[in-house]
């Protein structure tokens, strides 16, 4: 029996067709229309879907893929194996606990870091026992670009340059890379710290659609050995999500 898994996220939509935990087919798309999703379902004979979506407005294709099968509503408590602890579980960003139950998931039994980096970058810790606490919000890499553009008169929009490694810049241009790309990087590395000080065998996970930037920015690092990327860690959790409640 195949599951198909849909994440709404503040950029993209990422779809994904799993039979029990084998990740058969995946996609991404500003916009994922009815189209798409009905010809998914006829090729895999998917009979059940799990919806999880940051956004507040309905998509049009929702009627008609319930039409064609079970449509199932991620919520906070539809967790598998994570204790959420979270002082306020109905403020806790969906995409945020997916994210820790794929954590879990994957590496039962040993304590993660889970680092989204998407349009922000969320910092978010489980341990080996399945108990989430809590994490992190921080402004992601484009939108630190954007804001700075955006809140002077004077600074110009600068795309983020995976090449740049000077501790400085020289001009406007690269002082603006310098502060956002060496910013994000001591922040990482400060968080990353800030964890393993108490549990130094501590997985750290990639996600998101700046996981290779951050991937690059670690892969020489001292924490080298501790990374993993794991591009598809949210659909995972929801594949999770919906295998242990189908259950």
């Amino acid at each position: 029996m195949a599951n198909l898994v849909i994440d709404i996220g503040n950029t993209l939509t990422k779809v994904a067709v799993f039979e029990q935990d084998n990740l058969l087919h995946t996609e991404q798309s500003p916009v994922t229309g009815a189209k798409t999703l009905l010809q998914l379902i006829e090729k895999y004979h998917i009979d059940i879907a799990i919806l999880s979506s940051v956004r507040n407005q309905e998509e049009e294709w929702r009627a008609v893929v319930e039409e064609k099968l079970d449509l199932k509503y991620f919520t906070r408590d539809m967790t598998a194996g994570i204790r959420n602890r979270y002082g306020s579980p109905e403020t806790l960003g969906v995409d945020r606990l997916a994210a820790v139950m794929g954590a879990h998931e994957l590496y039962p039994g040993k304590s993660s870091l889970v680092i989204d980096a998407g349009t922000c970058i969320t910092y978010d810790h489980v341990d080996a026992d399945g108990n989430y606490f809590g994490g992190s919000i921080s402004p992601g890499l484009n939108m630190r670009y954007k804001a700075l553009n955006y809140y002077t008169g004077a600074l110009p929009l600068v795309e983020a340059d995976g090449k740049f490694d000077n501790r400085y810049g020289d001009d406007t241009r690269t002082a603006i890379l310098s502060g956002v790309q060496n910013g994000i990087k001591y922040e990482v590395f400060g968080f990353i710290e800030s964890y393993r000080a108490n549990e130094p065998e501590l997985n750290i996970l990639l996600s998101g659609g700046d996981s290779i930037f951050f991937d690059t920015l670690l892969k020489n690092s001292i924490f080298a050995p501790y990374v993993k990327n794991e591009p598809y860690l949210v659909l995972k959790g929801l594949n999770a999500a919906i295998r242990y409640n189908n259950d």
